[in-house]
């Protein structure tokens, strides 16, 4: 393990006022997207729009990396370029998702264990040579009823940790992704309890396998109440003061950085929240050890998507609002940002 590459690496994903663009949408998931502005899913088609969204004029302004999907990192450019390599050349690294998605667990309903350790190794090799510099994987963590299970919480911490432990031992900085889905009924102060005993958990499996806390990232979810929540009526101070009292509690300061997912909001509510991170000190604490940044997928892309609208005539359009978006939330990291 080279953990000074490690760190560096991890420090670059984080940079001030830099952010990671997420397009490492499944073939599936995309294919939702693609039918939303009623386009058909294709390989070319797809590649298509990735080529429109990284070769966006003046994005390594703004990103720092960008997150693939297996079909994507090895996909080239128009004019022939593999993306990895035509990003690096921009200055942007390239992160893989490595995880074979989130499965029912036996004797857990409604709960998912995310898969994919078997013959992790290899894969993580074969993207390093492909051009990859970070990984990512993801664990999502319903709440309802008598859920999330302990049991859920810490097989999926354990699975996060042994990915996270695999990545550093091939040089790659891994992204630990532990996500509390938001899509319940559950208040705010639920939402933080559950957040709280995730990371709690999560950080405890990486020490146990010895993950180099310097050489990772941590993406989590933003404390917020449950979208279908009877007492929606949570201001956006409230998300980042509940945000930064779990973090604070859970996250150690060796980590270099924080990306939060947007987790369904809206692409405007994801970039205030954000805002609000950045600009708040909590008496007591002062300067936060992580950089606050962000590593959004649909909300970094959909007015990108809904402008392009399955049209190569309109990828100028397709561009100008990526990068508007991905101007935004740089603000946001630095906590300027005005709507």
């Amino acid at each position: 393990m080279e953990k000074t590459k490690l760190s560096k690496t991890a420090q670059q994903l984080v940079s001030l006022g830099k952010g990671i663009l997420a397009a490492d949408e499944s073939t599936p998931t995309i294919t939702k997207r693609f039918e939303s502005i009623n386009t058909g899913s294709t390989h070319e088609l797809r590649r298509a729009y990735r080529n429109i969204l990284f070769t966006t004029e003046g994005l390594e302004q703004y990103i720092s990396g960008v997150i693939m999907y297996d079909e994507t990192i090895k996909q080239k450019t128009f004019e022939g370029i593999p993306f990895p390599k035509y990003l690096s050349d921009k200055g942007i690294l390239t992160g893989i998702k490595v995880d074979k998605g989130a499965k029912e667990m036996a004797q857990h309903e409604e709960e998912k264990l995310t898969e994919g350790l078997d013959g992790l190794r290899e894969r993580l090799k074969e993207y390093k040579k492909l051009g990859a510099s970070f990984t990512k994987w993801r664990a999502v963590i319903s709440v309802g009823k008598e859920i999330p299970s302990y049991t859920c919480i810490r097989e999926n911490a354990i699975n996060l940790a042994r990915f996270a432990a695999m990545s550093q031992e091939c040089g790659l900085v891994p992204i630990v992704e532990p996500e509390v889905l938001m899509d319940g009924n559950q208040d705010v102060d639920q939402s933080l309890e559950i957040t709280e005993k995730v990371l709690k958990n999560t950080f405890s499996e990486l020490h146990f396998l010895n993950v180099f806390l310097e050489g990772m990232i941590l993406k989590c979810n933003m404390v917020l109440e449950g979208y279908n929540s009877l007492n929606a009526n949570i201001t956006g101070r409230e998300v980042a003061e509940k945000t930064l009292k779990c973090i604070s509690r859970t996250v150690p300061p060796a980590v270099p950085g924080i990306a939060f997912l947007s987790g369904g909001q809206s692409f405007e509510d994801a970039t205030k929240h954000l805002n609000l991170l950045n600009k708040l000190i909590i008496p007591g604490i002062g300067k936060w050890p992580w950089r606050l940044s962000f590593s959004y997928g649909r909300a970094l892309q959909q007015p990108a998507l809904q402008a392009w609208d399955g049209n190569m005539d309109n990828t100028k359009e397709a561009q100008s609002a990526l990068l508007h978006r991905a101007k935004c939330n740089s603000e946001a990291t630095m906590g300027v940002y005005r709507s």
